[in-house]
């Protein structure tokens, strides 16, 4: 199955991603490829589970921006809500939203990693 329809199957807006990449394709994969070495360095759970609230949040804004442009729709949704969390001073919340997306990102991940 091509890379777009297994991202698509995983909520991702590829449309609207193409649209932003000015439907160069080679270019969002190349981006694609990109958010696989920022998912691997920016991590949040370390720094949730080590009470580092403020590197926990900036680390959860680097990648709602990131998923954001690449139209990554369920983790910019999840990472956004962690904004929202952290915002609120309710970093349990914060990690259980995190929780819940990590094994959805780890599936998107894992479709771009077969692709490339």
């Amino acid at each position: 199955m091509a890379l777009m329809e297994e991202l698509q199957k995983l909520g991702v807006n590829t449309d609207e991603a193409l649209s932003r990449f000015m439907n160069n394709a080679g270019l969002y994969q190349r981006m694609l490829g990109k958010f696989i070495a920022n998912a691997e360095k920016v991590q949040v759970l370390p720094f949730l589970e080590a009470g580092d609230l403020e590197t926990a949040q900036t680390n959860a804004h680097t990648l709602k921006g990131v998923t954001g442009n690449l139209s990554l729709t369920p983790l910019y949704e999840g990472y956004s809500d962690m904004m929202v969390a952290f915002r609120a001073g309710e970093p349990e919340k914060a990690k259980q939203k995190l929780l819940e997306i990590l094994p959805v990102q780890e599936k998107i991940l894992d479709c771009i990693r077969k692709a490339q």
